[in-house]
This record gives C-alpha cells, sequence and structure tokens, in this order.
C-alpha cells in the first residue's frame, strides 16, 4: 500500500545514502572501537570520524562530542550531570513550560531531590520572555535548559540571546536541539550554548543513537558507570552501526540545508495556506515565522485530533496529534494549554511534519483529502452543532 508520511518529527525514514555507509561495519568491520586488533582499530577510526562530522555541524570541537543511546539520555544526562557537580554551588534550575518530557520530567525528579526549579512560562507563540529569564536568574543557579526548537509546535526560542543571559550571569546553558539539528543553522560558539542534545533518527538515521556536546571546562558528572568509553564519561560499547549512520547523516544534511529549508518551507506554507482557505474555524499553532522549516500545528475546532488522524491513516496518510490522548492518555498537550489553548482545542489538534521525501503531489493529496475529513466529524459533533445555533 501507498502511504504519505508526515511524522517527521516522530521519527525519520533512514536515507539510503545512510543504509549504504553502514553495511561494511555490519559484515567485515565489525569490531569494538576498544580492541587494538585491526577490524577493531578500522571501528575505532569510523567511530572518531563520525564524532568530528557532528562536531563540524553545531561548530564544535570533536573532543566535546560524546556520543549516547538517545536524545532523552542526552538531557538526563545533561541536567542531572551538572546538578550534581555543581550542587555544592546551587540547587536551582530553570527552564521552559513547553520542554520535551525527557526535560520536564527529569528536572522534576531533581525537584523531588533536593532541587529547586523554575518553569518560564511563554507567550501564545511558545516563546519565553528574556526579561522573565533574567529575573529568574538567582546566585543560586546552575542551569537554564531551553530547548532550541519544540518539537510539536515549531517554534524556534531566542537561543543566543539566551544563551549571552547565560553567560553573562555564570550559568550554564543547555540546549535540547533533537528536532533543530541538521534543520537549523546552529553554532554552539557564536550562541553561548555550553550542552546540546541530538538525536540521529531525526535525521534520517537509524533510531538508538543521541550524542551531547559538552563545551571544554563544563563541570558535569557522568550518569552511566562501566567501562572506559567515550573517554571515561559514557560508559558501555560504543553503538557503532548508529554512530557512523549519525555521522553520514548530519554530513549530508549540512550539505543540504539551505535548499532544503527553502523547499520544506515552501511546502509549509503552501499546506498552510491551503488548509486556511478551504477550513474554518482553524488556528496555526506556534510562531507563523520564528519556526522549523517542516513543522506545522494545527487546531481544528469542535472537533477531535485523534479522531482526524485514524480517517487520515484509513487514506493512506500519517500524521500525529498535538494531544497525547494518541499514547492513552485524555490530558491534552501540555505545549498548547502553555501557550493558552482551551482543552477542548487542544484536542482538535493535528501535527504535520514534512521531510526529506515529501513532494508537492504530498501536499496536494493532503489538502484535497482533509477538508472532507474536517467537514464529516464536524457534522457529527455535538460541539460544532452548538455553535452553529
Amino acid at each position: 500500500m501507498k502511504y504519505i508520511y508526515f511524522d517527521n518529527a516522530g521519527t525519520t525514514r533512514v536515507r539510503p545514502e545512510v543504509r549504504d555507509v553502514i553495511l561494511p561495519y555490519l559484515d567485515e568491520d565489525f569490531g569494538n572501537p576498544s580492541a587494538i586488533y585491526d577490524i577493531a582499530r578500522k571501528s575505532k577510526k569510523a567511530l572518531e570520524t563520525a564524532r568530528e562530522k557532528v562536531a563540524k555541524a553545531i561548530g564544535a570541537s570533536p573532543d566535546e562530542i560524546f556520543f549516547t543511546g538517545s536524545g532523552t539520555e542526552s538531557d538526563n544526562w545533561a541536567i542531572k550531570g551538572v546538578a550534581e557537580a555543581n550542587k555544592q554551588k546551587g540547587k536551582h534550575i530553570i527552564t521552559s513550560a513547553i520542554e520535551h518530557h525527557a526535560v520536564l520530567n527529569t528536572c522534576e525528579y531533581l525537584s523531588k531531590n533536593g532541587y529547586e526549579l523554575t518553569v518560564l512560562p511563554v507567550d501564545e507563540y511558545g516563546i519565553i520572555s528574556l526579561e522573565d529569564l533574567e529575573k529568574a536568574i538567582r546566585p543560586d543557579t546552575i542551569l537554564i535548559s531551553v530547548m532550541f526548537a519544540n518539537n510539536e509546535i515549531g517554534t524556534i526560542q531566542p537561543i543566543a540571546e539566551i544563551g549571552k543571559i547565560a553567560r553573562n550571569h555564570g550559568v550554564y546553558f543547555h540546549t535540547d536541539a533533537v528536532q533543530a539539528v541538521g534543520h537549523v543553522k546552529i553554532n554552539v560558539n557564536e550562541m553561548n550554548i555550553d550542552l546540546l542534545s541530538l538525536s540521529a533518527h531525526k535525521m534520517y538515521a537509524p533510531k538508538g543513537t543521541g550524542a551531547l556536546y559538552i563545551r571544554k571546562g563544563t563541570k558535569i558528572k557522568p550518569i552511566i558507570h562501566g567501562g572506559g568509553q567515550e573517554r571515561n564519561r559514557r560508559a558501555g560499547t560504543e553503538n557503532l552501526i548508529g554512530i557512523v549512520a549519525l555521522g553520514r547523516a548530519i554530513e549530508l544534511l549540512t550539505e543540504e540545508i539551505d535548499a532544503e529549508s527553502e523547499r520544506l518551507t515552501g511546502l509549509r506554507q503552501k499546506l498552510i495556506t491551503g488548509v486556511f482557505k478551504d477550513i474554518p474555524h482553524v488556528r496555526l499553532n506556534g510562531h507563523p515565522e520564528k519556526r522549523l522549516p517542516g513543522n506545522v500545528n494545527f487546531s481544528f475546532e469542535y472537533i477531535e485530533g485523534e479522531s482526524i488522524l485514524l480517517m487520515l491513516d484509513m487514506k493512506g496518510i500519517y500524521a500525529s496529534s498535538g494531544s497525547a490522548c494518541t499514547s492513552g492518555s485524555l490530558d491534552p498537550s501540555h505545549v498548547l494549554l502553555a501557550l493558552g489553548l482551551s482543552h477542548a482545542t487542544a484536542h482538535g489538534s493535528l501535527r504535520i511534519t514534512l521531510g526529506k521525501f515529501n513532494t508537492d503531489e504530498d501536499v496536494d493529496i493532503l489538502l484535497n483529502e482533509l477538508p472532507p475529513i474536517i467537514k464529516k466529524l464536524r457534522d457529527m459533533s455535538p460541539l460544532y452543532e452548538e455553535m452553529k445555533k
């Protein structure tokens, strides 16, 4: 069955160029990078080459890149590692209300274990106030963790400005850049970023590999103990296949970033224009311009996002909802509520995330299929009937 995939913020298909580059490490060059014989030395070289590629993509040095098992692990390490290493200075951490749960739940864990947490609100577009941030910093503040770009609504934060404030106050700045790396230009030095998390499977590489950038001189402790891998900072035999794939994937995205950003932005705007033209009572969530090139998040009033997803699924169109009901919870997205949306409006959300393999034709098909789906669901909706009265 032919299908159209619009959930690239959830995960991505592996690119053929990425798949091809890992094949030798499945067969003849499968050695453990920690060993000293020939095939192990080849593995070690491949690992370090990938480290160089990741570093180049974000303007870092290779010895500031540490491979992990996921973006979630990278977030956990950045936050818990800095908290543990700097608790003598203070136990105050600042984050935002729209962070990924990998950050929010880690911060909440620390708040139950002797640390204090300040959660900054966001405006209607999902952007924190720099004034609020400055006011929240205290003498005992040790870490600011604000995501680069939001996974649900695509809004990009003023990262360089946040980094400057953090630097001026002598506070470490971590950003969860899982959605941003490879899709928008990043330079950790120009932006004063001290720690940055990324994940391979958002960049057309396999799941199960992440990385954490740690600026030289940052006080941080390991959270996984064992052998001496990753320069004694992250134990566990390296996922060589995943790391090689990540290196190639991020290299390709870095080379293509300008052209692909322009292409995806064009598709995004075409989709937004078409939806607003053909469907009434709809809201675009997130900033209209300061957003990821391929991210679109709509709220359709008087219906539920889960129903839209199921009907799109029947048409072979795969997307996701801004509502957490898709994961078994009746609560709407914490991100959408933080923007000021009502529970009812937040429940009617649909996230379309465009990627490398999406085309103009895909968007045309969605724009053809979506209006009758919305109309059918509203015709069955008591809320819509009440509104019409």
